[in-house]
């Protein structure tokens, strides 16, 4: 895979994941602190994940992309992982 093809993938994702935050759960940007793609060695779609930090909220959620559908795939609270 070529590094233009990664930063594709990763910007791609994140945007997805960004605007169903915003539109589908009604998110506001300014409450969204962090949004980090990044490679989860997973198989398929959930190889390209997203972080997602949210204002005044502990956890740290995992988002990927799959047929045009953005999931949660977990989530992270006081060190724990939780797999939806």
């Amino acid at each position: 895979m070529g590094f233009s093809y990664i930063q594709y993938k990763k910007s791609s994702v994140e945007q997805s994941v960004t605007k169903y935050l915003t539109t589908e759960k009604n998110i506001s940007k300014n409450d969204i602190i962090s949004s980090k793609p990044f490679i989860a060695n997973l198989q398929g779609d959930k190889n390209w994940m997203v972080s997602i930090k949210l204002k005044n909220d502990d956890k740290t959620y995992y988002y990927y992309k799959s047929k045009n559908k953005v999931i949660l795939e977990s989530y992270v609270e006081n060190g724990v992982e939780h797999v939806q």
